[in-house]
């Protein structure tokens, strides 16, 4: 497994060397060199932060396309909670339900449903262990991915729970082998995914060696067929679906800390906002805080790269389709205790990812940081990005690793040929006086 697998790449042909994704990229994980983007494998977090600012389309999430339902002998969707969101006029989930039976897939199983068990757990596991409070939420990849290497201080207050979609993916394969016969190979777990992040977490997940998941699909590109296909459905169709409002309600930001029936926490949405909230929490900032939700994506999950609807739109949306449904479907009778056990946790932890250390030990280190602090108050500390790193503090720290030169910055290339001109001026001026025939100064002709 590659720790370091990301599903956001960068179309070179595309890319006209812009600086809107240095700008944006939240770990500084983007330099323009050479009039092209590069993407720091070990820093990208998958956010999706440059697929939304590129404005060249240079950027963009890697996942599967629909044709790789055939490669399966059985195949189970698994709907996040915000592909409910992108329709205009939904008000019963199992419409998109039988869609999606319709559209090809054998059966379904709701993320929503998994979600439930995730609040029931996460619920019982804040009573077990309040010396880890306040603990943070597990369910956004890219949030654990950034805690992961820029905020180490903080692994231990993660929460050791798989999010639903993991949950709902190994449920689903039992259900599914129990019913067909089928072996493991021949089922196919497709994932119906909103962001780029998730998609990373399927092949490369957290917590867990293996996941589940078999495919990954984007929201965008099973939308147009869902249209199509939900026209298809009569107009009272059988209910199917196994999740409430807390399921569904994790679709948007502050729906999986609503699930857990406390007043005690902090829910923030945007990548901007989830680092201002972990930099307090490492100053020790929230003391009285039981659970604290972050999520990337603007609105949560809806707010997804690959999702089609405006997210504070879809968020409207979620909230009047979950108006009139019942708290919750799915609960952790003993059987599903059962099954649910080795589902709901973590099997490995989260280590700390050092990515950032300036040196291979901490003598160097140290000297790079001496050199970095000199660099920063040499360069002109504009921010400008003409450098293609995203600050002069950044560049400063390329300088330092030896993968920049000061001439790159423009302003530090601009002073250092003025100082030459003048050199060469100067010497000039030198030289004619020098050369200067005495008989023909004035006075001696």
């Amino acid at each position: 497994m590659d720790k370091f697998y990301h599903s956001v790449r960068l179309d070179e042909d595309l890319c006209k060397g812009c600086i809107n994704c240095i700008k944006r990229c939240p770990t500084q994980a983007i330099r323009v060199q050479d009039g092209k983007a590069r993407i720091n494998k070990k820093f990208c977090i998958d956010c999706g932060a440059c697929i939304r600012v590129c404005p060249h389309h240079a950027k963009h999430a890697v996942y599967d396309p629909l044709e790789e339902m055939n490669r399966f002998q059985y195949t189970v969707a698994l709907p996040a909670p915000s592909l409910y969101s992108q329709f205009n006029n939904l008000d019963d989930i199992n419409i998109v339900l039988h869609a999606l039976l319709r559209m090809g897939f054998d059966d379904v199983f709701e993320v929503g449903a998994a979600a439930e068990l995730v609040s029931e757990a996460t619920r019982s596991y804040i009573t077990e262990h309040e010396e880890q409070l306040p603990l943070i939420s597990t369910a956004c990849p890219s949030v654990v991915r950034l805690i992961r290497v820029r905020f180490p201080n903080l692994i231990p207050h993660l929460l050791p729970l798989n999010p639903p979609v993991e949950v709902a993916a190994g449920l689903a394969v039992k259900r599914a082998m129990e019913k067909t016969g089928l072996p493991r190979e021949k089922i196919g777990i497709c994932f119906l995914s909103p962001c780029a992040s998730k998609v990373t977490y399927a092949r490369s997940p957290i917590g867990m060696k293996k996941s589940e998941i078999d495919c990954v699909f984007a929201i965008k590109d099973v939308y147009p067929q869902l249209l199509k296909y939900m026209k298809q459905v009569e107009e009272d169709p059988e209910n199917i679906s196994i999740s409430g409002k807390i399921g569904i309600s994790w679709g948007h930001s502050g729906g999986e800390a609503g699930g857990l029936f406390t007043e005690s926490y902090l829910a923030a949405d945007g990548i901007e906002n989830v680092i201002r909230v972990l930099e307090d929490m490492e100053d020790q900032k929230f003391t009285d805080l039981k659970f604290v939700e972050l999520d990337a994506c603007s609105g949560g999950c809806v707010g997804g790269v690959l999702t089609v609807e405006n997210p504070y739109v879809a968020e409207v949306k979620l909230k009047h389709l979950r108006k009139y449904m019942p708290v919750a479907r799915s609960h952790m009778d003993a059987e599903t205790e059962t099954e649910a056990e080795n589902l709901l946790s973590w099997t490995e932890t989260v280590e700390y990812e050092p990515v950032y250390n300036l040196g291979e030990s901490m003598m160097e280190s140290f000297a790079r940081l001496s050199r970095i602090e000199a660099l920063s108050k040499q360069l002109p500390g504009l921010d400008c990005g003409a450098c293609g790193a995203p600050s002069c503090r950044a560049l400063a720290e390329d300088i330092a690793k030896g993968e920049a030169k000061e001439e790159d910055c423009v302003y530090v290339l601009k002073e250092r040929m003025q100082k030459l001109l003048e050199e060469q001026n100067r010497e000039k001026n030198e030289n004619m006086g020098e050369n200067t025939d005495p008989n023909t100064e004035k006075g001696n002709v």
